[in-house]
């Protein structure tokens, strides 16, 4: 259901309050009532509200912002801290909300720990960590707004299962490892994995949570040497006091898997000196019901010494990863029962093609991998998946609009900080010298080559990208503070994407352009277009490779992609509306626009073109920014909320300047380009 915004979040509507503290009926005994003095009577009616006022704690209001959220259902409980379901009240929006009593921080290197943690996890943004969205505090309490996982954790999934299956596992593993490291990448350890810190969404795709052990990676002889965690988990190192590294966590790794093949820990006894002994020997049991790809992974993980344990991406190579079924989605019905994994059915020709043409190789590998395809779910429910997927990808889907506000929240990398105040002579020599250097950019850059191959070969995607971060750093550092946006508006026609689709779990990423081209940037790096004439198909390999064929006859290799790309092209036509009043420009000539590279934050969808064109989709407010060049010049159109569009040339926004709206997206869209490769 959408929720509009509200124009005052001051103060929660009384019929929330009602529903709020409305109490149940107590039944009293006449007798008792008969003998109550004014007096008690009067006390009585103190401690209900006294009890009333309790209950309205739970509407809790940001002093900061003035924002007012619910405090729901215990989601659970921590040493520290107790975690809620949290419910703004203006917009609806549902956070698990992480809730520490000051009285319970009141030690100053209490107080450090939960700081510690808040820094730490504030900048952290990966599809597999729990996302950190606002922290703050009144007098009783310190409120950290975590990513709401609606599937609880991977302890509550085994506690109904016992157990999962090897396909489940992998699935959740793959999972893990890649939230894993992204933390070791930035030198974090996490230092408490378990299978209540791995949370799971509604989507049954799983988070990484629970920082409030997490550390930086420390060089040997600093290493941290304290005993921390949970004690089914803990390394030999970490018991012998040797300090904690990345291999502290691959073993924890290891127990989780071990966990959830088997339902218990591998050290688990009945007394917890005796599970110590084992952990320090590395002494644990490998049942027979394990297959022998499951025992080596799990024996190479719980290594006695770190140095013998296996890397993240080792765990990715090994055969018990890459030999089995790995499902690409799970169904919420795991979250208490088993899959149906081996259900089999005839597959038709379109997953058939597509699967075959996209695994490649000879006759064997494509018959092996079709064998795997045929013992997942029917075909009617692999349709109906594509389909929800697409749909729910889409950008005319609606959705629960925030304020604006979230749009100027940069992501990790910083924007560097504006230089100090120049006098007007030095302004204007500046913006003289980056409007001059814009026109070389497009001339010398991505003006020079004739042919789409050619751009591609010769402006590859960290020159493009360069020379787009170089126009973008050098408008924002040079613009002038304005109130509005100027008064020009362009009428110019350009490619920019209409519609698109992020079908990347399993075949790419799809868009259709203003011209009515489709493309799809395949997860294999190659690049497919199709014509607007619906019959002309242009396939771009690695440095600018271009096949033109027809879709009634494509070569053998390529005849499941084409299918691919029909089915992408024919949904986003039927399902998808265009994303703004900017005119559709028919052109039946060869493209030239073609995607370079995609990223996905939080708050926003970059687009990378081998001609420079640079698109920014904002999913909250659907507001859009499309950076492109045309007559040595680039031009920056911003799409409105009203979905109303003005384009503007770079140089009058360095004469005259822009709205702080306009400026906080261009800041945004600067920030996911700085950080495309992170």
């Amino acid at each position: 259901m959408t929720i509009e915004r509200s124009s005052s979040v001051d103060l929660p509507s009384m019929d929330i309050l009602r529903s709020i503290t409305h109490q149940p009926t107590v039944n009293t005994k006449m007798s008792e009532l008969s003998v109550n003095k004014p007096s008690e009577i009067k006390s009585k009616k103190s401690d209900e509200q006294i009890h009333a006022t309790q209950e309205m704690s739970r509407i809790i209001t940001d002093p900061t912002t003035g924002k007012c959220y619910c405090r729901g259902k215990v989601l659970g409980k921590g040493g520290f801290a107790k975690c809620y379901e949290f419910t703004d009240l203006a917009t609806g929006k549902v956070y698990a909300a992480k809730i520490i009593p000051h009285t319970r921080v009141s030690k100053p290197h209490q107080r450090e720990k939960i700081d510690r943690e808040i820094e730490l996890h504030r900048v952290l943004h990966h599809r597999h960590i729990v996302h950190f969205y606002h922290h703050f505090e009144d007098k009783d309490n310190i409120y950290i707004l975590l990513e709401y996982c609606s599937r609880r954790s991977l302890a509550h999934i085994l506690k109904a299962r016992k157990v999962l299956t090897e396909p489940e596992v992998r699935y959740f593993l793959r999972q893990i490892v890649s939230g894993l490291r992204y933390l070791h990448e930035l030198e974090i350890l996490h230092r408490d994995l378990k299978l209540g810190n791995f949370f799971i969404n509604d989507s049954m795709e799983l988070k990484v949570g629970d920082f409030g052990l997490a550390a930086k990676l420390e060089p040997v002889e600093n290493r941290r040497r304290t005993i921390c965690g949970t004690p089914n988990y803990l390394s030999p190192e970490v018991l012998n006091k040797q300090g904690h590294g990345c291999e502290s966590d691959i073993w924890a790794l290891g127990c989780v898997m071990y966990t959830m093949l088997l339902g218990r820990p591998p050290f688990e006894t009945t007394n917890l000196k005796e599970t110590y002994r084992c952990i320090r020997e590395a002494r644990y049991s490998l049942p027979s019901s394990l297959t022998s790809q499951a025992k080596q992974l799990i024996s190479r993980m719980l290594a006695k010494s770190p140095v013998d344990r296996p890397s993240l991406d080792d765990i990715l190579r090994h055969d018990f990863v890459t030999q089995g079924f790995t499902p690409d989605k799970l169904s919420a019905s795991c979250c208490h029962t088993a899959p149906d994994l081996h259900h089999t059915s005839p597959a038709k020709s379109f997953f058939k093609k597509a699967a075959a043409a996209l695994f490649g190789g000879g006759k064997k590998d494509k018959a092996k991998y079709l064998e795997t395809l045929n013992r997942m779910a029917k075909e009617e429910e692999e349709l109906t998946r594509l389909r929800n997927d697409l749909r729910r990808t889409s950008i005319s889907q609606p959705c629960s609009r925030q304020t604006t506000d979230d749009c100027s929240k940069p992501p990790v990398a910083p924007v560097s900080a504006r230089p100090p105040a120049l006098s007007k002579e030095a302004v204007a020599n500046n913006r003289q010298q980056l409007r001059d250097t814009v026109r070389l950019i497009v001339r010398g850059t991505l003006g020079s080559c004739s042919t789409s191959s050619e751009c591609l070969e010769d402006g590859t995607m960290g020159s493009v990208a360069d020379a787009v971060t170089k126009v973008l750093r050098g408008c924002l550092e040079n613009m002038p503070e304005a109130n509005d946006l100027p008064k020009e508006n362009m009428g110019c026609s350009f490619q920019w994407v209409t519609k698109w689709v992020d079908y990347s779990n399993k075949y790419g990423f799809g868009y259709q352009l203003s011209d009515h081209i489709v493309g799809v940037l395949f997860n294999n790096g190659t690049h497919m277009s199709l014509l607007a004439d619906k019959k002309t198909v242009h396939y771009y390999a690695e440095l600018g490779q271009c096949s033109v064929f027809s879709t009634g006859d494509a070569p053998e290799p390529f005849v499941g992609q084409v299918t691919v790309l029909k089915y992408f092209a024919h949904y986003m036509e039927e399902n998808l509306m265009d994303g703004g009043d900017l005119p559709n420009v028919m052109d039946t000539r060869k493209p030239r626009l073609y995607l370079l590279q995609w990223l996905k934050s939080d708050r926003a969808l970059m687009m990378l073109f081998n001609d420079g064109t640079f698109q920014v989709n904002f999913y909250h407010d659907h507001t859009k920014l499309i950076l492109c060049s045309r007559s040595e010049e680039y031009l920056l159109t911003y799409i409105n909320e009203e979905r109303v569009s003005t384009t503007l040339r770079l140089s009058t926004l360095l004469a005259s300047g822009c709205s702080v709206e306009l400026r906080s997206r261009i800041k945004y869209a600067l920030n996911m380009l700085l950080q495309r490769c992170s």
